[in-house]
């Protein structure tokens, strides 16, 4: 599918660069943001609704627009072995993936992160089967919490080129990988303008990728090998301070890319939060329907506000214990289900605010499961029960449920 090229094509960046303002689905906009990124390789094995991620690239690099080995390997367990080795030999390395090929990543996910590979992995979230879906919620990408990815969760097409970039620039720095993340169809499929900074401007933010710690003949070194219990306790607390590390380093990169093109990006944002007694906390695509829906209660009069959930990994507790300790309560919205439980964020959310005496009360709330549609009308519903809420709410409401 062809790109089709914005009114805007060449007008001066933040710094003088030129940026080219392209109308891109999602899934191209990953694909234009790991050109800009300068990926050396490139891992592909197609899954509906990420297909268009390698398609597009594999016509960047047949153009020669993109200098980077294409690998087409036969199954997702095999791209993402492919990335970890070329990460381990020093190369700045990609791929993406859906739902059940995630899940047949999962002991490589492990590989990756214990073994502090800064890949980048685009997760285009999809429901997982059974029943056989394509449409969006993010389980798939949630179930995968602990395997020592960075996770990152995006609003818009222009938060994913963005996040490609930023992304490596984050992980080759703490030596982390990352999972970034962005709905089935509501963004992959969707066409939204996307301003592309050029090559130049991207290179002077991201420079090529020099790893310290890389596979070479001329100095032998053992990755990965077998670790006593004298050894790996530690491995892991300098995996844990990693991610430590990185939430200044998010901080701090997501400035410097503000200073570079014009847009920052923090672990969570508050919006229209002054003067809310209730905030509704979500991530992904449903953060721009939460926008409006609070923009419209705003002019009716009712304190409301929102928290977007940017960051997953690392979880910003500190960041967002500042943001909820003035809130009354808490509508937590959740595209997931971890079963016998609740919602995985809301999940999160209390184990971060359950050491603090002035928390808000947390409302959960299940919704959009298997890619059903998250209407104003359905974030409406959550703040105005958790308005008129006169107990907590510990079990989740599942709002729109059919009969």
């Amino acid at each position: 599918m062809a790109t089709v090229e914005g009114t805007r094509t060449a007008t001066e960046g933040k710094k003088g660069g030129m940026v080219t303002t392209k109308v891109l689905m999602g899934n191209h906009a990953v694909s234009w943001g790991v050109m800009r990124a300068r990926v050396q390789m490139i891992s592909a094995y197609p899954i509906t609704p990420q297909t268009q991620i390698v398609e597009e690239l594999s016509e960047i690099c047949a153009s020669g627009r993109l200098d980077a080995k294409f690998i087409k390997v036969e199954s997702e367990h095999s791209a993402m072995a492919s990335v970890i080795g070329a990460s381990a030999a020093g190369v700045r390395a990609f791929t993406a993936t859906s739902a059940q090929g995630l899940a047949l990543m999962h002991e490589l996910l492990h590989w990756a992160g214990l073994g502090r590979l800064p890949v980048v992995l685009v997760d285009v979230n999809r429901a997982m089967a059974p029943g056989w879906s394509i449409w969006s919620d993010q389980t798939d990408a949630l179930s995968q919490r602990d395997t020592g990815l960075m996770q990152w969760y995006c609003e818009t097409n222009q938060e994913v080129l963005d996040g490609v970039i930023l992304g490596y620039k984050v992980a080759e720095r703490v030596r982390l990988p990352l999972m970034l993340v962005l709905d089935a169809f509501l963004l992959s499929h969707t066409y939204e303008p996307v301003e592309v900074p050029d090559e130049e401007s991207v290179d002077a933010f991201l420079p090529p990728y020099r790893s310290e710690y890389k596979l070479d003949l001329a100095k032998p070194a053992a990755f990965g090998p077998l670790t006593s219990p004298e050894h790996y306790m530690e491995l892991r607390y300098r995996q844990q301070l990693a991610f430590e590390e990185a939430v200044d380093v998010i901080i701090e990169e997501g400035k410097r890319f503000r200073e570079a093109f014009g847009r920052d990006y923090g672990l969570i944002e508050c919006y229209r939060c002054e003067g809310a007694e209730v905030a509704v906390l979500c991530a992904g695509s449903m953060t721009a329907t939460a926008r409006e829906t609070v923009d419209q209660m705003r002019e009716e009069g009712k304190p409301v506000g929102l928290i977007k959930l940017r960051v997953f990994r690392p979880f910003p507790t500190a960041i967002l214990r500042a943001a909820l300790v003035p809130l009354k309560k808490v509508a937590v919205l959740d595209r997931n289900i971890s079963a016998g439980a609740e919602g995985i964020f809301a999940q999160e959310v209390k184990a971060a605010m359950c050491n603090v005496p002035s928390a808000p009360e947390i409302h959960p709330y299940i919704l959009g499961l298997g890619g059903r549609d998250i209407t104003p009308n359905t974030i409406r519903t959550a703040l105005e029960t958790t308005l008129e809420s006169k107990t907590r709410n510990d079990i989740p409401i599942w709002l729109e449920l059919k009969e």
